[in-house]
C-alpha cells in the first residue's frame, strides 16, 4: 500500500509501526488499563484485557501486518515523547468506488486529557486522505464514551447518527454513534486545522499538541 510502513511525529506525538520488541510494554499497560478500557473495547479473542502471556501480542501484529501488505489496515502505535502511549489503526479500508475506513484508538489513562489523542487523529486522517488516497474516516464511538466522542468532536468529525447494535462490547451488542470525515472536509489538512484550534484556545500556553 502507498504510504506504508511510515512513521509521523507531531512534536511530542508521534504514530509507528507496531513492533514485536512492543510485546512487553503492550501487555503490562493492556493489564494496567483493563478496567480503563472494558466498556469500550470490542470482544476479541486476540487482544484480551488479562494478563495472559505474549502470545496474544504477536497474534495481532502477524495479523495486522498481514492486512497492512493487503491495503486494508494501518495499524500504529501512539508514542508520547518516544514512549509507548496506545494504539491507533485505520481499519476496514475498502477500495474500489469507496475508498473508505474505520478509524479506532486507545490511549494510556495515564497521558489521557492531555491532547495526545486529537493530535494522532489528525496525523492518521491526514496521512490517508494525501497519501493513502482515501476519501472518507468513519470514526463508530458508543455513545457512553465521552472521552472518545471529545476526540473526534474537537476535531469537527461530523455526527451522522446511531449504528444499531454495531459491535459487540463488554458481554452485548451496543449501539454507536457514527462520525465522519471526507477529504474535501478538511482541503487544508486537518492536522493545521487542529492546531490552530488549539492556538486559538490556548493563545497563551506552549505549543506542544
Amino acid at each position: 500500500m502507498r504510504g506504508w510502513p511510515v512513521t509521523l511525529t507531531e512534536g511530542p506525538v508521534g504514530l509507528r509501526p507496531l513492533r514485536h520488541r512492543d510485546a512487553s510494554i503492550w501487555r503490562d499497560m493492556r493489564v494496567r488499563n483493563a478496567e480503563w478500557l472494558r466498556p469500550w473495547e470490542p470482544t476479541n479473542p486476540e487482544t484480551p484485557l488479562f494478563r495472559s502471556g505474549l502470545g496474544p501480542y504477536f497474534t495481532m501484529v502477524r495479523t495486522m501486518r498481514r492486512e497492512a501488505r493487503q491495503g486494508l489496515a494501518l495499524p500504529w502505535v501512539v508514542t508520547h515523547e518516544d514512549r509507548f502511549a496506545g494504539q491507533l489503526t485505520i481499519g476496514a479500508i475498502v477500495w474500489g468506488s469507496a475508498r473508505s475506513a474505520q478509524i479506532g484508538y486507545w490511549v494510556d489513562r495515564q497521558v489521557a486529557g492531555r491532547g495526545i489523542m486529537p493530535t494522532a487523529v489528525a496525523l492518521a486522517v491526514d496521512h490517508c486522505f494525501f497519501t493513502v488516497g482515501l476519501h472518507r474516516v468513519e470514526a463508530n464511538i458508543r455513545p457512553e464514551n465521552a472521552a472518545s466522542r471529545r476526540v473526534v468532536e474537537k476535531l469537527g468529525f461530523r455526527e451522522e447518527g446511531i449504528r444499531r447494535r454495531h459491535l459487540h462490547i463488554d458481554g452485548a451488542w451496543r449501539d454507536h454513534i457514527c462520525y465522519a470525515l471526507t477529504s474535501e472536509d478538511v482541503p487544508g489538512g486537518l492536522r493545521a486545522r487542529w492546531l490552530a484550534t488549539r492556538r486559538r484556545a490556548f493563545p497563551h500556553s506552549p505549543s506542544s499538541p
